[in-house]
């Protein structure tokens, strides 16, 4: 059961894995402290710093002054402001997220386009390596000029 388990744990889905969360906690860190540090202070500069948090309704019927006050009460209360301070902040992380990536994205080259290495037949159109000199699916003569091949088969 041991060597089963050793194997289990070792095997590179399970490190790959593992390396990936790893990253994420970090990364969450640092998205987390990019939003909470520097865009929402100035997202608070242009709301005048409304607070969300106390937001909300008793369901009892009564006012009360403040979240805190109603949860001192014990009073049963819908915190729709979290709610929304939450949806709001899901928002400009996922954003926020998005450039990152888009970002990173960008720093990556694309390959270069790989050299053909078929060609088609004049007769028949299917595929066949760029060296061929016969067709392996017609058996016709494939010459090196291709185009006085595809005038021929144009013309009959």
């Amino acid at each position: 059961m041991l060597k089963e388990f050793k194997k289990f744990a070792l095997r590179g889905n399970m490190i790959d894995l593992a390396v990936g969360i790893i990253i994420g906690g970090a990364f969450n860190s640092i998205v987390n402290s990019l939003v909470n540090d520097i865009i929402m202070p100035l997202l608070g500069v242009f709301t005048k710093n409304i607070n969300f948090s106390d937001w909300f309704f008793a369901l009892d019927g009564e006012a009360y002054g403040s979240l805190a006050k109603a949860e001192e009460a014990g009073a049963a209360v819908v915190k729709y402001g979290l709610f929304l301070s939450n949806i709001l902040n899901f928002v400009i992380m996922a954003f926020v997220v998005f450039m990152i990536v888009r970002w990173i994205n960008k720093l990556h080259k694309p390959e270069p386009p790989k050299a053909p290495t078929t060609k088609k037949c004049p007769y028949c159109l299917s595929d066949i390596n760029l060296k061929a000199t016969r067709c392996s699916h017609c058996t016709a003569e494939i010459s090196e000029d291709s185009e006085e091949t595809k005038s021929e088969v144009s013309k009959a």
